[in-house]
């Protein structure tokens, strides 16, 4: 997976290319563990995103949890396959999810 960042003053866009799963979680838990100090609005492009798996959702959950104390999160252009996978886990209720 690869993972594409944008620094907007206390913005931070975050671009996810590939699978979301046990292999590459760990490098969005990384992001999300030191890049969000200062973070108001955390905005994630899923348009590239082609698989999430649990390891992966559970990661969302951990940013969602995070930004709730210190601002917003919004998940941005979800294919088909993945907001499937969001909606059968429940994600879908208390993610913030535009398309």
């Amino acid at each position: 997976m690869e993972i594409q960042k944008e620094l907007q003053g206390n913005k931070l866009n975050i671009s996810l290319i590939g699978r979301l799963d046990a292999v590459t979680a760990s490098q969005l838990d990384k992001v999300i563990q030191t890049e969000l100090t200062g973070i108001e609005e955390l905005n994630f492009d899923f348009s590239k995103l082609a698989f999430v798996a649990s390891a992966g959702l559970r990661i969302l959950l951990v940013a969602q949890k995070r930004m709730n104390k210190q601002g917003s999160m919004k998940i941005h252009h979800v294919n088909d396959d993945v907001m499937e996978v969001l909606e059968m886990t429940g994600f879908s209720n208390f993610l913030d999810i535009e398309n």
